[in-house]
């Protein structure tokens, strides 16, 4: 037993390691230092961290371009449509920008004319030189009912002046109402277009939007970078919508006030002309 004792001791003793009195043990290795990255070097690397995550999700731009082309047949029907509608209405802009401008051209040019004249022979003969326009086309009517008057011997009867004065009213009244319906003419169909327009493109919008959550059922995934196309397209229509809707709206209004104006001048002459037809059978009464 003191044998065994003895080798089991000495056994120990040799596997320890040696250690000398005194002696300090090594310290550990310190890790080397890690280099300062600059601003450009974190910036690069987190634009590769977001291409990464983009191109993980199997996601790539999409231009407007593309997001027409691949709009279902529906959607591609709705975008002509309002299409059509909005160069429709810009084209009405200019249209309507020329002919009101000109219409208020002529109607001063007359008025300006016309002012001068002190009986109705000389205003006729003042406006003959005149070019035609709408207000032109009014004197001529209401000029009509004076000669016919004149040529049954009325026009210098004091008691036939009323009845003079209510056929000349009508008659120009009746040329009047012509000329700002030609003015007005397609304004029921801006209307329309600014009505409408927005409702054709949420249709359109509501459709691609049902198709895109069939192509989710279909394929079975909810991921953005999948249906994000789809109702991004769907979202072009309505914004269609409000292109051609807005342009319209505009323009009728626009239109609408022009008209107006025009209609408060010519009732002026109306009224201007009856006084110079009622001084003129005053004069010619004695």
């Amino acid at each position: 037993m003191t044998l065994m004792n003895s080798l089991l001791t000495f056994a120990q003793q040799g596997a320890a390691p040696a250690a000398q009195p005194g002696a300090t043990p090594a310290p550990a290795a310190a890790p080397a230092p890690t280099p300062a990255l600059s601003e450009a070097e974190r910036a690069a690397a987190q634009a590769r961290g977001a291409d990464a995550q983009v191109e993980a999700a199997g996601g790539s731009e999409v231009s407007m371009v593309e997001l027409f082309v691949h709009l279902n047949p529906v959607e591609m029907g709705v975008m002509i449509i309002l299409a059509l509608c909005t160069v429709y209405a810009v084209a009405l802009l200019f249209e309507k920008i020329y002919v009101m401008r000109k219409a208020a051209k002529q109607t001063k040019d007359f008025l300006t004319a016309f002012r001068k004249a002190n009986s109705v022979e000389e205003a006729e003969a003042i406006v003959r030189k005149l070019p035609n326009s709408g207000i032109k086309s009014m004197f001529d009517a209401g000029m009509a009912e004076v000669r016919r008057t004149q040529d049954l011997g009325l026009y210098t009867m004091r008691d036939a002046r009323d009845h003079t004065m209510q056929r000349v009213a009508s008659a120009m009244a009746t040329r009047q109402n012509e000329h700002l319906e030609d003015l007005g003419s397609s304004m029921t169909f801006l209307a329309s277009i600014g009505a409408n327009a927005p409702f054709i493109g949420l249709f359109g919008t509501v459709w691609g939007i049902m198709v895109a959550f069939v192509g989710i059922a279909k394929t079975q995934t909810t991921s953005l970078a999948v249906v994000a196309p789809g109702i991004a397209g769907a979202l072009l229509a309505t914004a269609a919508g409000l292109a051609a809707a807005i342009p319209a709206v505009l323009i009728y209004n626009f239109a609408a006030k022009q008209i107006s104006k025009q209609g408060t001048k010519l009732d002026d002459f109306a009224s201007e002309f009856i006084a110079l037809v009622s001084r003129d059978m005053d004069r010619r009464a004695g």
